[in-house]
């Protein structure tokens, strides 16, 4: 099982900026695509920005142009850059990890999230 964990979450002034990271660990394993979603108060987790093990990436519409993923494969982490930040940016943040381990296919696991607040 590979173990995902966040950090970076803070409260921040509408406009500022927040980096999150995502670390995965564990033995034997190979990443493929990490992903970033959020869930708000009241409403569906939604995708964010995802990138796959070549460097593809990709993102929601309603954070293009503000937010930025990247990831060191060498270190099993991943980043969201996030800048101008907005009010209805305020989420739990969760990464997921899809991974594969040799004779049992591919797999993903979740982090336990990490709170984003933005102040208006």
């Amino acid at each position: 099982q590979v173990q995902v964990v966040e950090s970076g979450g803070g409260l921040v002034q509408a406009g500022g900026s927040l980096r999150l990271s995502c670390a995965a660990s564990g033995s034997g394993f190979s990443l493929n695509t990490i992903g970033w979603h959020r869930q708000a108060p009241g409403k569906e987790r939604e995708m964010v920005a995802s990138i796959d093990s070549v460097g593809y990436t990709n993102y929601a519409d309603s954070v293009k142009g503000r937010f930025t993923i990247s990831r060191d494969s060498a270190k099993n982490t991943v980043w969201l850059q996030m800048n101008s930040l907005k009010a209805e940016d305020t989420a739990i943040y969760y990464c997921n990890a899809v991974y594969k381990i040799p004779f049992l296919g591919p797999r993903n696991s979740w982090g336990q999230g990490t709170q984003v607040t933005v102040s208006s």
